[in-house]
Formats: C-alpha cells, sequence, structure tokens
C-alpha cells in the first residue's frame, strides 16, 4: 500500500518587497504519494521554484502545514531543516552544482560528509553509485574535465548516495543537448523503478512527459493535477541495481 511521503495542507508563501506583501503561493494543497514520479510545471512566475524549495525543506512556508514522511515539518529551525535534507531529500540542479576543485567521486561523497560517514565508508557508497549511474570510469575526473551530461550524472549520484526517499530535480536537462537529456530522462525512469520518489520542476512538455503525474501551476495555484495515461498504462522496467 502506498502512503504519503509529502502532504501540503492550505500552503501560502507571502514575501517581502520593500513593505509591500507579495503573494507567490495562495492556498496549495498536494499530496505525493511513496513512489510517484511527479512533474511539476508552469509559465515563470508561476510559484513552481517556490514550492520546489518549500518541497525540499530549502524553504518555510507563511502559512499553512507541511508533513514530510508524516512530520510536520513548517515550523522547524534552519539546523533542523538542513538535518531532513540531508536525510530525506536528494536534489539535482540544472547548474549541476558541482565543486570544482572536487573529483566527481568526491563531489558524490559530499552528503556523506555532512552526514558523519567516515572515509572509507563513504566512499565505497560513493563508488557504488558512480557506477550505479555509468561513470565508473571517470570518478577521478574534476567537474571541467567532463560533458555537461556526465557533470549531471555526478549530480545525480550525489543525490542518491545517501539513499534518500525523494530526489527533487530543478530543470535538470535545462543545459543539456537533447541527446543528453534523453539519457538523463532515462536514467530518472531507472531511479523511479528502482523506488524512489521523483519530482521534477520543468517547463518542458517533453521532459514532463517522463513523469506519471502532472501539476501545473499558475498564479501561486494548482491549475491542474493530471495523471501522465500513456506512461501510467504503459509502465516503465528498467531498473538500477
Amino acid at each position: 500500500m502506498t502512503s504519503d511521503v509529502i502532504r501540503l495542507e492550505n500552503i501560502y508563501k507571502n514575501y517581502y518587497l520593500g513593505k509591500v506583501e507579495v503573494p507567490v503561493l495562495k492556498g496549495i494543497n498536494l499530496q505525493i504519494a511513496q513512489n510517484e514520479y511527479v512533474a511539476l510545471m508552469g509559465p515563470s512566475g508561476s510559484g513552481k521554484s517556490t514550492l520546489m524549495n518549500i518541497l525540499g525543506c530549502l524553504d518555510t512556508v507563511s502559512k499553512g502545514n507541511y508533513f514530510l514522511n508524516g512530520s510536520d515539518v513548517s515550523r522547524l529551525s534552519d539546523n533542523e531543516l538542513a538535518v531532513i535534507r540531508n536525510k530525506s531529500i536528494g536534489f539535482v540542479f540544472q547548474t549541476f552544482n558541482l565543486m570544482p576543485r572536487m573529483t566527481a567521486l568526491e563531489n558524490a561523497a559530499l552528503p556523506l560528509v555532512y552526514a558523519g560517514y567516515n572515509h572509507a565508508d563513504r566512499t565505497k557508497r560513493a563508488k557504488e553509485m558512480m557506477d550505479a549511474v555509468g561513470l565508473a570510469d571517470r570518478m577521478h575526473h574534476r567537474p571541467n574535465e567532463l560533458s555537461g551530461g556526465q557533470k549531471q550524472r555526478v549530480a545525480i549520484a550525489r543525490a542518491l548516495v545517501n539513499n534518500p526517499a525523494i530526489i527533487l530535480a530543478d530543470e535538470p536537462t535545462g543545459n543539456l543537448d537533447s541527446k543528453t537529456s534523453v539519457e538523463i530522462m532515462t536514467l530518472f525512469e531507472q531511479i523511479h523503478a528502482n523506488g524512489n520518489t521523483l519530482i521534477i520542476v520543468t517547463h518542458e512538455d517533453d521532459i514532463s512527459r517522463h513523469a506519471h503525474r502532472i501539476v501545473r501551476l499558475k498564479d501561486g495555484e494548482i491549475s491542474s493535477d493530471l495523471k501522465n495515461e500513456i506512461i501510467t498504462r504503459n509502465g516503465h522496467h528498467a531498473q538500477i541495481q
């Protein structure tokens, strides 16, 4: 039986420009079950990036409740949120966000450093993840020695290394050519097949088509929330070991 890993109840988020209050999210209600594959879509200014930051515990709500794995994280401190982020959520960004002086392997292992793993354990786990994303032969290269697609694979290995329940990807193919984008999206399908809950923020229809469910935002509200009938009918069967 599936259970909700994410539940948003009447979420509002306001920002201030000087003394002027600007509403960005206006009463968002959303449930995402374990092992769902969801695309968040919407035009610039729709609130999708703000919503992703809240889902990823990078930002807090102005009003409402956010339950992550059954616990209300709406009112936690920055330090408490940082612990949850590192333990429960893996991030993949459009700009890769790799440390330039570190090798690919060291980048992939970074979340384990913050989690307190010793050097041997984090190296072993990071090697497993680098192998899983097809970069066993690039472990000791630095980011400037890798292609865009390889950098994103390192970022995906880093996102997976802590075995998080949720993977959040923000425009993960935005800096990649179309062929490499297909390869990365195939990798995400494998990750989903392996049991992760996957949430992708994108403005590209061809990327969102990989998801099983498409949630569209407009002016800070959910304008539609639909199953991707083609995908859910046919299913996926790829697997990362």
